[in-house]
């Protein structure tokens, strides 16, 4: 039960981490008028994001 709450609990880090990631592509991507880019690294980066926030659980 306790591997239940500990894989939801990483699938909700990896999903804030995206929506950091995406984010800050997208604002990023839309400042520099290179969105295509932007918005790929920003997924990239929310991965990390994500990846650092379930491992400090």
């Amino acid at each position: 039960m306790e591997e239940e709450n500990e894989t939801a609990s990483s699938g909700k880090d990896m999903g804030t981490g995206m929506a950091i990631g995406i984010a800050i592509g997208v604002g990023i991507g839309s400042a520099t008028d290179n969105l295509g880019l932007w918005i790929a690294l920003g997924v990239a980066l929310g991965a990390a994001i994500g990846a650092g926030l379930s491992s400090q659980k």
